[in-house]
């Protein structure tokens, strides 16, 4: 889509796409999607921001209301929209890539928005972090596998190793079981192989695009909870299941770090 200039001193930039990202690399917006996600992450961090719709469908006259200097997004539906933003704003779109590229992209929006260096300190920062809770963990460490669990109101699905979450527990040292040590994603579980949730311990959560979705998905989770298969799993006989917030499935460094949260707070705290 042709080159763009980006401006100098940037002080009104929106964001459809990424906001993560760019409020990790200390640019608040002054528009965004992403507002009414169960992100509790961000929560404290988007006060003041205007919701300007979704990635798919922006809302062409609030980005025009709030006059930016700047528009930024990663996702291709927005390309048949890119005349029309260009001619409010210069604006960048980059390739979609899946959220295990998480890192490569943060640096892609450092050198966009000129942050290369605060990029490069949270990617150390990061795996810093990682090798605090590998010591913590000790020879645990080596006796774990986690599985990785989300629930939708009419399916399950586990997330594999290629997974945004199921990166941070590999750069973790944190194993997977067998099923769930594949690529591809995430995969959808029937009732019958349930038994491939089973680990040695299980973080899951339920995430709706909307307040109907995710009421649906919380009453999918106290069905399965109701189900006597669910009761025969290993870590359900141990109590090792941790609900956990959407931003597993999140994307950029904040949540990242969210997730490396849950890894101390939940492994690191386990009683033997």
């Amino acid at each position: 889509m042709g080159e763009t200039c980006v401006p100098n001193n940037l002080q009104r930039v929106v964001v459809l796409g990424g906001l993560d990202y760019v409020l990790s690399l200390g640019i608040k917006p002054v528009g965004s999607d992403e507002l009414e996600a169960d992100f509790p992450h961000l929560k404290d961090k988007t006060k003041g921001i205007e919701n300007v719709g979704s990635v798919n469908i922006p809302n062409l006259e609030k980005i025009l209301q709030l006059k930016p200097d700047f528009i930024l997004s990663y996702r291709d539906g927005l390309k048949e929209n890119y005349d029309t933003l260009s001619k409010i704003a210069p604006t960048v779109i980059f390739p979609f890539e899946h959220s295990d590229k998480w890192k490569e992209r943060l640096m892609q929006y450092a050198e966009t928005l000129d942050r290369i260096d605060v990029a490069k300190q949270m990617i150390t920062d990061y795996y810093a972090r990682l090798e605090a809770f590998k010591d913590q963990m000790g020879e645990r460490l080596n006796q774990l596998e986690v599985s990785i669990v989300r629930i939708y109101p009419n399916q399950i699905v586990v997330y594999l190793k290629d997974s945004f979450c199921g990166t941070i527990l590999a750069d973790a040292g944190v194993s997977r079981p067998a099923y769930q040590n594949q690529m591809g994603g995430q995969q959808d579980i029937s009732k019958e192989r349930i038994h491939d949730l089973d680990g040695d311990a299980m973080f899951v959560w339920t995430y709706g695009y909307n307040a109907e979705q995710a009421q649906q998905a919380n009453s999918a989770l106290k069905r399965l909870k109701a189900d006597p298969l669910w009761s025969q799993l290993a870590v359900v006989k141990q109590g090792k299941v941790y609900e956990v917030p959407g931003y597993w499935i999140g994307d950029g460094p904040l949540a990242a770090n969210a997730v490396v949260d849950d890894l101390f707070k939940y492994l690191v705290g386990e009683k033997e």
